[in-house]
């Protein structure tokens, strides 16, 4: 088995290049799955039977809850792979997911609000589900932080990667916490064993705004990681050449 595609994944340049042709594919494919889910959950799908409209929060909840996981899982696998390996380019795209990561979980915690307000009838309760996503942003903000904190970048690398590998624990702890523990959080209806509990009009939407916050990730993140790598190489000769390309 050859191993060169995993070599040219740690070039900067290549993986450079790579992220400028790729990142327009991501970026459409985004926007127009967005447009299509959105206008089917809160167009065509029909209202809850016990929740009414309030349930259509769900097409941007459900997909920023998910990111938020999908996108710390990515950040932990990047740092482990810069610590084992030594890999820069690794290192940069674990960096480069911190703020998307921190976005989505700040999108989902105020989103659950605004849907726990109406039915719970509180903004906030210490629930499981609530109090392990809450610790992934502190996660987040902590790796951010740290980062800030330390000048060099190999040191801050090697510290803030430590700390999102042992922050990845959590992930199965936010993703069970509905099933161990007794959560006023429902149950999962989609990512679950065995069929979905919602009804297609409704989930299909639902499988659309996932697979467009996917994307819209994929394309923050080769944004940002080019910016990244521009920065962690500014002083080589290549840049000047792509820039100039």
């Amino acid at each position: 088995m050859s191993w060169t595609w995993f070599h040219r994944l740690g070039s900067p340049p290549y993986v450079y290049g790579l992220a400028r042709r790729l990142t327009p594919w991501f970026a459409w494919g985004a926007g127009l799955l967005l447009l299509c889910g959105l206008y089917g959950g809160l167009v065509l799908a029909p209202p809850d039977y016990r929740q009414g409209n309030d349930f259509r929060i769900i097409y941007v909840h459900a997909p920023s809850a998910w990111m938020s996981l999908m996108v710390y899982t990515t950040m932990a696998v990047a740092a482990a792979v810069g610590l084992i390996w030594r890999m820069k380019v690794a290192h940069a795209v674990a960096a480069s997911c911190a703020t998307i990561g921190a976005s989505f979980t700040f999108a989902a915690l105020v989103t659950g609000s605004l849907w726990g307000v109406r039915m719970w009838g509180t903004w906030w309760e210490w629930d499981p589900r609530l109090t392990s996503e809450l610790i992934l942003l502190f996660l987040y903000l902590g790796y951010m932080g740290l980062r800030a904190a330390i000048e060099d970048t190999q040191r801050a690398d090697r510290a803030s990667g430590l700390l999102a590998v042992v922050g990845v624990v959590n992930v199965p702890i936010i993703h069970y916490s509905v099933v161990w523990w007794n959560s006023l959080h429902q149950a999962p209806s989609v990512m679950r064993l065995g069929k979905p509990t919602m009804p297609p009009a409704m989930l299909l939407p639902l499988l659309i705004m996932l697979a467009g916050f996917t994307l819209l990730f994929a394309a923050l993140l080769l944004v940002r990681l080019r910016g990244e790598i521009l920065n962690r190489e500014r002083t080589a000769a290549w840049i000047r050449e792509a820039l100039e390309a």
